[in-house]
């Protein structure tokens, strides 16, 4: 039964006295066919009575959070289709440029664990409206930016970072929180579709819009307007699911939040997450690089091969790159990630390693696939396109299995704070510096040779080449994350279901009755 949503912005939205009453309740994480002697997954009718929401309804909810995160990536990437514009227009270097990307991820990155404690207490549906709002006014704001104020565009693509982290951080715990098992598997597949698919539209959209219009500046204002309907489809469509319940048994008693350092200290000790995290931060490394560099490293290519004159101070770049690159884009995501989910959905029935196994296969696969797109481009950009594609398809394996993971070794009450820890981590050591990295690289070897289009080409060619690397890295942190995946899983499970009490600091509890139930609440907030 769909009630409406009640739940104030700073109060806890999965009240039992607020919420639906638990019924039959499933385990958490994908794990299949539940073995014998575990809780049976709760059917279509037990999702109902446990979340309030109908199957439909549920999907719509999930529809709805897909075409947000589309919208994210396609705004995050828009950039990247229009660089050679807007490196024309500020007249700035490699280096400048990579800054961009930079900025950006470094506000998302910090902010990040703000909404992810926000997330794990108040109601997450209003964080998001709040956030989407504020990232669509300032969008719309960076795109009538004089070429003497390069440094404001900087700003404001930095505080774009507020929408991204209050979206991202909550959004897969919503998720979690409709659906469990294989159910939880689809979903966060179609979820995470829109990565790819938004990120090849933001390429797509950047260079069309830009054509039709004359002026790069266009392109950074179809994304605002679209925010507008995400906003409002957020707020008719969306409602709070009480958190943790679809699993929980039906006598355990509901999770309550503990303290922000007691759940840091938590994760910290989940090797499972860790390993996970460092996997997704070489993914994050790989595809931030890519997504900046990739259209302009082409469009290089192209000029040394003497298939496209080179860009002219004062005139628009004339590539095909960039919507050729998105189209790619949006179906090697689309291929990886349902090709991952699929492989890891067919093997944790026979081995329940499965899932960081894909993950660490995608990423070892990939690196040679990217290194030789790299080495082919000056001979053949046809052949440089068909490793592109192979090296992407691979990579983007991994998108929908690495927050799968998170879902099931993390309880319900830490998701979106460990959801938030992951972009801090993978982010810091990712996408944040890697395409700053790049063009700094780039900049250093351009200074060593003669000025020529040649030597833009190999510089930029050259520094690419880490990403390669930096994908073997990170499949390495897969393999270590199937060695603990099995106990770090059956631990969340039990704690979930309230046979695994925590112990240590994180226990410093006392039982005080609150509305006529006993309620569990630190120490030092009761006055004696």
């Amino acid at each position: 039964m769909a009630g409406s949503d009640t739940a104030p912005f700073l109060s806890q939205a999965d009240d039992p006295d607020d919420g639906p009453v638990p019924g039959t309740l499933g385990l958490p994480g994908s794990l299949g066919n539940p073995k014998s002697g575990e809780p049976e997954v709760p059917d279509q009718e037990g999702l109902q009575r446990i979340t309030g929401l109908s199957p439909a309804r549920s999907a719509l909810i999930v529809g709805v959070l897909c075409y947000i995160n589309l919208l994210n990536y396609m705004d995050r990437f828009t950039v990247a289709g229009v660089l050679p514009d807007i490196e024309h227009f500020f007249s700035i270097g490699d280096s400048s440029s990579g800054l961009i990307q930079t900025v950006f991820i470094s506000s998302y990155m910090v902010l990040a664990p703000v909404f992810g404690y926000l997330g794990d207490r108040y109601n997450r549906k209003y964080l998001m409206c709040g956030g989407i709002a504020f990232w669509s006014l300032v969008t719309l704001g960076s795109s009538f930016i004089p070429r003497e104020r390069f440094w404001l565009l900087l700003l404001t693509r930095g505080l774009v970072g507020v929408g991204e982290a209050s979206y991202s951080t909550i959004a897969p715990t919503l998720i979690a929180d409709l659906f469990v098992a294989d159910q939880r598997s689809r979903m966060l597949s179609v979820f995470y579709f829109a990565i790819p698919v938004g990120s090849g539209l933001g390429y797509i959209a950047g260079s069309k819009v830009k054509d039709v219009a004359g002026d790069w500046h266009w392109a950074l204002r179809v994304t605002p307007g679209l925010g507008v309907v995400a906003v409002l489809l957020l707020f008719l469509v969306v409602r709070e699911p009480p958190r943790g319940a679809v699993e929980r048994y039906s006598d355990s008693p509901p999770l309550n939040p503990t303290s922000w350092w007691a759940d840091l200290r938590a994760l910290a000790r989940n090797r499972s997450f860790i390993l996970s995290s460092l996997g997704f931060t070489a993914v994050a490394f790989v595809t931030g690089s890519l997504a900046l560099w990739a259209p302009a490293f082409l469009l290089r290519s192209r000029v040394v091969l003497g298939e496209t004159p080179p860009c002219l101070p004062g005139e628009s770049c004339s590539s095909s790159d960039s919507l050729i690159f998105g189209i790619i884009t949006c179906l090697t995501g689309v291929l990886g990630v349902g090709l991952g989910v699929e492989i890891s959905r067919r093997l944790r029935h026979s081995n329940p390693r499965g899932d960081p196994l894909v993950c660490a296969a995608g990423l070892l696969g990939s690196a040679p696939f990217l290194f030789l797109a790299l080495v082919c481009a000056r001979g053949s950009i046809v052949a440089t396109y068909i490793f592109i594609f192979i090296g992407e398809t691979l990579l983007s394996m991994n998108w929908a299995i690495v927050a799968d993971i998170l879902l099931y070794v993390v309880i319900p009450t830490r998701r979106s704070t460990a959801e938030a820890f992951q972009i801090v981590l993978s982010h810091l050591l990712g996408d944040a510096g890697s395409p700053y990295l790049i063009g700094l690289i780039s900049d250093r070897l351009r200074r060593r040779w003669p000025p020529s289009f040649l030597s833009e080409f190999r510089a930029l060619q050259f520094s690419l080449m880490l990403c390669a690397f930096i994908g073997a890295l990170g499949g390495a942190a897969f393999l270590g994350t199937a060695i603990f995946i099995e106990g770090d899983r059956r631990r969340a499970q039990l704690h979930v279901q309230g046979l695994l009490p925590e112990t240590g600091p994180t226990d410093d509890r006392i039982v005080v009755p609150q509305r006529g139930r006993s309620t569990r609440v630190p120490v030092s907030s009761v006055l004696i």
